[in-house]
């Protein structure tokens, strides 16, 4: 179960990504699937920002849809991109 302190702590991660590169994967259903690349931009208490690169558009998500794993958060490191959950953990 989710709980509220879950919330803050992906919250307080990504917080401290603004300004990086990140990966973003989601689903769309029926067996159809993204993956595209921005820039994180702003947290804001119920959802964070990013500016996508193809399209220079931003999009928005909540911290439960990176939870849920909706959608897979990935920050820019030397070795790639590294999910934003493998540096927590959650029971």
């Amino acid at each position: 179960m989710i709980e509220k302190s879950d919330i803050y702590e992906v919250k307080k991660n990504i917080e401290g990504c603004i300004g990086q590169k990140v990966l973003l994967r989601g689903s769309l259903g029926r067996n159809k699937s993204f993956e595209k690349e921005g820039t994180l931009v702003n947290t804001y208490p119920n959802i964070f920002v990013v500016k996508m690169d193809d399209s220079q558009r931003n999009v928005t998500y909540s911290y439960t849809d990176v939870l849920t794993k909706s959608v897979e958060l990935g920050i820019t490191t030397s070795n790639g991109y590294d999910s934003i959950l493998n540096t927590m953990t959650i029971d």
